[in-house]
């Protein structure tokens, strides 16, 4: 679902709807020079590439001389990883403004 130009509370209501059913939700606006996006995929799943790292030889010592193995861009593996996502109301909250560096874009959403 995408939401531009609607109340904030309409926003956090459709939202609500959205993460309780596993619909992505996606909402935002613009300004004059400023604007937000916000997204709220759930449970999202995905899988990174990443380049493998040669392990140490076993009985070699760490020195000036001991050449270290380069990782081999050619020799990649395949991470699944997963990532949660908060709620549009639990991102407006008190909680998410006490960020140590808040977005200006929290500003303009309040």
């Amino acid at each position: 679902v995408c939401l531009t130009c609607c109340s904030r509370d309409v926003m956090v209501r459709v939202d609500q709807i959205c993460h309780k059913h596993g619909v992505k939700f996606f909402t935002g606006d613009v300004f004059g020079y400023h604007g937000y996006m916000f997204a709220d995929l759930g449970e999202h799943e995905f899988v990174e590439e990443k380049t493998k790292v040669p392990k140490a030889s076993p009985g070699v010592e760490d020195g000036p001389d001991t050449k270290k193995a380069k990782p081999d861009p050619s020799e990649t593996t395949m991470v699944k990883k997963r990532v949660l996502f908060c709620p549009l109301k639990e991102a407006l909250s008190s909680a998410g403004a006490a960020l140590k560096r808040a977005a200006p874009d929290y500003f303009l959403i309040q």
